[in-house]
């Protein structure tokens, strides 16, 4: 049996990135189908890319995405290159003692870092990518939260989301031709505490939820937690950057999609070590990885945001 185990880590690394509690919001939804093709294997240049039929996209939407650039290529035969985007973890070093064993604890122990961050880093761009860029397209409402009739406030002055709001967000989604199948309402944790207080309409249904039972359905809504969603200027509606500080004026938004809208592909993953035998100068082992995966909308529609 061999003495290091981390060549037979990486199916438990992918697991535990695919299987993150932290985001829900892309549970159930099918991975397209297209083969991974990867270009420049093994050098700094190395892509995953796929192919996929334009009858499936709204170009426009790949082209002009606002999270981040998805290099995405139109050819004459109807099929669009999408290149995945690219996370890799820092190197960190680890010891000897650390890397015997491959026992699930043990691996999880070593590699959780690497997991939480990649994880971290493709739902906060996923979710970024997914929510509309501002109130500008009568398909994909943008909503302020008002506080209701009676002007609910936080400590700092934000107006509290109340039953009235998702009710009005509701009427403004039907009115926008938004889909009724499965409308995934991705509430930031500033809107889901909002909504713990109001006992008199939600009664227990949030206060008793938990991880891995059926999600809260109210107001035709399917209910969602995520920290990570992207901030609007409230003013202007428009979402902030992707990776810019929030600001006076910006406040975290609740994010909403219809599942049968949203294109996601998981590309490779890649784990890569060295031995501490093999580096005599600083006399450690040394890890880390890389993992491709790519989220965004079908078409320009059936979407919209609650700032």
């Amino acid at each position: 049996m061999p003495a290091n185990f981390p060549e037979i880590w990486l199916k438990r690394v992918i697991r535990n990135i695919d299987k993150n509690t932290a985001a829900t919001f892309l549970d159930g939804i099918p991975e397209l189908e297209a083969d991974v093709t990867v270009i420049n294997e093994g050098d700094v240049t190395e892509k995953n890319k796929i192919y996929v039929a334009t009858t499936d996209f709204d170009v426009d939407v790949l082209i002009n995405n606002t999270t981040y650039p998805i290099e995405a290529q139109v050819y004459e035969d109807g099929t669009v290159e999408i290149t995945l985007d690219k996370y890799q973890t820092k190197v960190v070093t680890v010891t000897d003692d650390a890397v015997k064993g491959a026992s699930y604890d043990k691996i999880d122990s070593v590699t959780k870092s690497h997991t939480n961050s990649i994880a971290k880093g493709k739902y906060k761009k996923a979710i970024h990518s997914l929510a509309p860029a501002d109130a500008s397209n009568a398909k994909m409402p943008v909503l302020v939260a008002t506080g209701g009739t009676d002007n609910l406030t936080d400590s700092t002055g934000r107006p509290r989301l109340t039953y009235e709001d998702l009710v009005e967000f509701k009427s403004m989604c039907d009115n926008a031709g938004v889909a009724e199948e499965v409308r995934r309402l991705v509430l930031c944790e500033n809107h889901w505490n909002d909504l713990l207080l109001d006992r008199k309409n939600f009664g227990n249904q949030l206060v008793d939820y938990v991880k891995g039972k059926p999600n809260p359905m109210i107001a035709g809504f399917e209910l969602h937690k995520y920290g990570g969603n992207p901030y609007y200027t409230v003013a202007t509606k428009v979402k902030k950057a992707y990776g810019s500080v929030p600001g006076a004026g910006d406040r975290q938004a609740s994010v909403l999609f219809v599942t049968t809208n949203v294109a996601k592909k998981t590309g490779t993953t890649k784990q890569y070590f060295a031995k501490a035998e093999n580096d005599p100068e600083n006399q450690t082992n040394r890890m880390n990885y890389r993992h491709y995966f790519v989220a965004t909308r079908f078409q320009n529609k059936d979407a919209g945001a609650i700032i």
